[in-house]
């Protein structure tokens, strides 16, 4: 059984994802790269993930194990967070991915 700070934060990475499918449906690298307002929103949903997914770790580090490049997601909030190296827009354009199975199933579906 998962603590409720731990659900939440998982809850708070799903709605992140959803976020991101609904901004960038449809939309193209040289739509993202035109639209600042596209690229802010985009980015800030990966910061959310990112930093959801990290302290949901701290609370339950056997998450780590369960989700697939778990630390890859983490740093790759920390390099948006901190600026440590500038990204390019592909990059993050290439972050975007559908929900997986498990999540849609436990979701009721995409939107």
């Amino acid at each position: 059984m998962r603590r409720p700070e731990t659900l939440k934060y998982l809850f708070d990475i799903l709605q992140a994802c959803r976020l991101l499918e609904e901004f960038t449906s449809g939309k193209s690298l040289a739509d993202f790269e035109r639209d600042a307002m596209l690229r802010s929103a985009v980015e800030r949903q990966f910061e959310i993930i990112g930093e959801a997914l990290r302290l949901a770790i701290r609370e339950e580090p056997d998450l780590a194990g369960l989700i697939s490049d778990s630390s890859r997601i983490v740093a790759f909030r920390n390099r948006l967070i901190h600026g440590s190296r500038p990204l390019r827009n592909d990059t993050v354009s290439r972050g975007r991915a559908p929900l997986p199975p498990q999540v849609q199933g436990r979701s009721g579906g995409r939107r």
